[in-house]
């Protein structure tokens, strides 16, 4: 049994981390704030965006001469899986979460014959993925040093993307991130960028017949493609760093919650345990007594 003062001890270090896990959560939540308007003010326009794009990527989808980002190597050999993550962990299972989809996706590829590279936004999915498929890492973008990300590194690493791609470095690109849907809910989500991929509901609400393009909209989509890349990455960073303050700031909630019931039942330990000291020392003296 633990002695008063290591009670003692283990109560005021409890209180100690309650402090930090409650400042940590006031922190989240403040940047949680601007970071969910950030993503949600980003959305009207990349989902515009992509409609437009999709209307025009329908009207040339057949075409020879379609721009490469568009139509692709002609092949899907070689997958580069860009995997977006936080900087920092104590948020919950934000990182795993993102980090289990993109495993499961390099195990299926390779599982197909399939050659798989990885390149890694922030350091925890770099870490989780190096044990296992350390062999894939190709590249990785350190944003630890920014305060508040930006539409110029999203440039950034769109630019670092389609490099590798103009070099034939691989046939199909993939992105991995949370989607903010509430505080306590972030969907990871898989979202191919290269070659394009629009879903029939954005072509619907895209560019239609009635719209006429000069110049035409091969030459427009060769413009607008790489720029697509760029939007497409953006939102998604923004997504994550939504989605990464929400899954912090519910994850030092419950461990807020949970100091506090640890330190109630310390609490109650710590008194039986001085009850039980006060009994027996009533019990010497009382022996004592009657011993005389």
């Amino acid at each position: 049994m633990p002695s008063l003062k290591d009670l003692k001890n283990r109560i005021s270090s409890v209180k100690s981390t309650r402090k930090i896990t409650k400042a940590m959560q006031m922190v989240a939540a403040a940047k949680l704030r601007r970071a969910q308007e950030a993503a949600e003010n980003a959305r009207p326009y990349a989902e515009r965006f992509n409609a437009v794009m999709a209307g025009l990527a329908a009207s040339v989808a057949d075409s020879p001469t379609a721009p490469k980002l568009l139509a692709g190597t002609g092949s899907d050999q070689t997958h580069l899986l860009v995997v977006m993550t936080a900087e920092r962990g104590l948020c919950g299972g934000f990182n795993s979460s993102i980090v289990k989809i993109a495993r499961y996706r390099i195990e299926q590829l390779v599982a197909e014959g399939k050659t798989v590279k990885v390149l890694t936004v922030g350091k925890k999915g770099r870490e989780m993925l190096r044990r296992d498929h350390g062999d894939k890492l190709i590249g990785h973008i350190d944003l630890s040093e920014v305060k508040r990300v930006g539409y110029s590194n999203a440039q950034d690493i769109a630019r670092d993307v389609l490099h590798r791609f103009d070099e034939g470095e691989f046939d199909v690109a993939t992105i991995y991130y949370g989607r903010f849907e509430s505080v306590i809910s972030q969907k990871p989500t898989e979202q191919q960028i290269i070659p394009a991929k629009f879903d029939e509901g954005d072509a619907a609400e895209g560019a239609t017949p009635l719209y006429e393009y000069e110049p035409d909209e091969e030459a427009i989509l060769a413009d607008l493609l790489p720029r697509g890349v760029a939007t497409q990455i953006f939102a998604a960073l923004l997504e994550n760093g939504a989605s990464e303050q929400g899954a912090r700031m519910s994850a030092m909630d419950n461990a807020t919650r949970n100091a506090g019931e640890m330190i109630d039942k310390l609490t109650i330990e710590f008194n039986r345990t001085r009850q039980a000291v006060i009994t027996n020392e009533l019990i010497e003296i009382i022996s004592g007594a009657e011993a005389l």
